[in-house]
C-alpha cells in the first residue's frame, strides 16, 4: 500500500501567526502609550527630549539639584490657570516640599498667600502670591523663577524646582485616580465663601447686590465706594457641606474642601491642603493604581494642558526612581501661621496693605532656623498627624 508523502499541514505556524499578531498589538500600544507620555510630559517641562534620552543612556549619572546635599526642596503652587480671569496667575496655594531620599523623610511647609514680601528684582513690596504673576509679565516660566527665589529667601534653603497646576488640573486629576479619600471627625462647612461679594468687574463677578464696599481716611471718613456683585456661576453649591466620617471626594468637591477658607482660616485651608497631599498620595501607591492603563491614561490627560515645572523629562524619571527606593515615609508638616508658633504676625491694617502677615522679629531667622530643621522638630500642635 502506497502512502502519501504530503503530511498534513502543522498548526504550529498558525498559533505563530496569532502570536505575532497580538506581540505587535502590545508593541504598538505600549509604543502609543510611550509616545502620548513623552510628549505630555515634553508639554509641561521645559526640558529637551533628546537631553532626556542622552540621560537615559547606560553609564551616565543622573542627580537631581539637592541630592549630594542630601536634600531636594520642590515648591508646589496651585492657582485658578493663566488663562482664567480673576487673578488666574496669582498663587492660591504654596507649599514647599522637601525630600531627604536616605532617610525616608519629606516635609511640607505651607507659605500663606498674605505673607508680604519684595518682589524679587523689584524694590516693590507685595503679598507672596503676586509674585508668581509678576515673573510671568517678564516671560514664559519666570514666575516659577521667581517664586523659587523669593521662597528660598523666606525659608532659607534653596529651592531647586518648581511646578504649578491649576484648578482644572487638580479637579481632573483627583477624578482619574478615582477621587481622594478623606475621614473626618466631624462636619465641614463653608456656607460664604462660593457666594459672597466682590467689587464688580467686567468678567468674574457681574450681579450687582446693591452693597457696597467703603473706603476711609485715617479719621475714619469714607473718601470712596465701590458697588459690590456676585458671580452668576456660583461655585461649589454655593453653600459648601460634607458630613463626618470616611468618604470618597470626587475632583469637584476636592477642590471646594481645599479652596473653602471665609469661615475658617487660610491657615486651616493649608493643613487641609496638606491632608488632601498626603491622602492622594495613599491613593496613588494603593493596589492597581499605577498598574492600571486606563488610570494612567486620565491621569496624563489631566496634566498636558494644567501643569508647568522647570523639572526635566530625565530628572522627572530620577524622582521617580527615588520615591521607588524610598521606604515607608515619615512626614512633617508644618504651616506659617500668625502665631507664636506659626512664626508670623499680622500688623494694623492700612489703606496701602490691607491684610498682611509678616515674619516674627521682622526678619526670616526664626522662619529659616524652623526650615533647616524641620525633619527634627516635634509635629506642629494644631496639625493632626492622619
Amino acid at each position: 500500500m502506497i502512502q502519501s508523502s504530503i503530511a498534513p499541514k502543522p498548526k504550529k505556524k498558525k498559533w505563530l501567526k496569532i502570536t505575532l499578531i497580538i506581540v505587535a498589538i502590545i508593541i504598538l500600544a505600549g509604543g502609543f502609550f510611550a509616545w502620548k507620555t513623552g510628549s505630555i510630559l515634553q508639554k509641561i517641562s521645559k526640558g529637551n527630549i533628546l537631553v532626556s534620552l542622552v540621560r537615559s543612556l547606560p553609564g551616565v549619572t543622573n542627580e537631581l539639584k539637592g541630592e549630594s546635599d542630601g536634600r531636594i526642596n520642590v515648591v508646589l503652587l496651585g492657582m485658578r490657570g493663566e488663562n482664567v480671569e480673576g487673578g488666574g496667575l496669582l498663587a492660591d496655594t504654596i507649599i514647599v516640599a522637601s525630600i531627604k531620599p536616605q532617610e525616608n523623610n519629606v516635609a511640607m511647609i505651607s507659605i500663606p498667600r498674605d505673607l508680604y514680601v519684595t518682589v524679587p528684582g523689584t524694590t516693590d513690596k507685595q503679598k507672596i502670591n503676586t509674585v508668581n504673576f509678576y515673573g510671568e509679565q517678564q516671560g514664559k516660566g519666570k514666575g516659577l523663577e521667581a517664586m523659587q527665589t523669593i521662597l528660598g529667601e523666606v525659608l532659607g534653603i534653596p529651592i531647586h524646582y518648581a511646578t504649578s497646576i491649576n484648578f482644572a488640573g487638580f479637579t481632573q486629576f483627583i477624578d482619574a485616580i478615582g477621587g481622594v479619600d478623606i475621614n473626618l471627625d466631624e462636619p465641614f462647612s463653608e456656607p460664604l465663601q462660593f457666594q459672597e461679594e466682590h467689587v464688580c468687574d467686567d468678567n468674574v463677578f457681574t450681579i450687582p447686590t446693591g452693597n457696597y464696599e467703603y473706603k476711609k481716611n485715617e479719621k475714619g471718613k469714607i473718601v470712596a465706594s465701590y458697588p459690590l456683585c456676585k458671580n452668576p456661576d456660583v461655585e461649589c453649591g454655593g453653600a459648601f457641606h460634607l458630613p463626618a466620617g470616611k468618604q470618597t471626594l470626587d475632583g469637584e468637591n476636592a477642590l471646594c474642601f481645599v479652596r473653602a477658607r471665609k469661615t475658617s482660616s487660610d491657615f486651616e485651608r493649608a493643613k487641609r491642603q496638606q491632608m488632601v497631599i498626603k491622602n492622594v498620595r495613599t491613593k496613588l501607591i494603593s493596589a492597581g493604581t499605577l498598574t492600571d492603563f486606563e488610570k494612567i491614561n486620565n491621569i496624563l490627560n489631566s496634566l498636558g494642558d494644567n501643569v508647568r515645572t522647570n523639572v526635566e523629562l530625565w530628572e522627572m524619571k530620577r524622582f521617580y526612581e527615588i520615591y521607588q527606593a524610598m521606604g515607608e515615609l515619615n512626614i512633617s508638616q508644618r504651616v506659617l501661621e500668625n502665631s507664636t508658633e506659626g512664626l508670623l504676625y499680622n500688623p494694623p491694617m492700612t489703606k496701602e496693605t490691607g491684610y498682611i502677615l509678616l515674619p516674627a522679629g521682622d526678619n526670616y531667622d526664626k522662619i529659616h532656623e524652623m526650615a533647616q530643621n524641620i525633619f527634627n522638630l516635634p509635629a506642629q500642635s494644631d496639625i493632626k498627624p492622619k
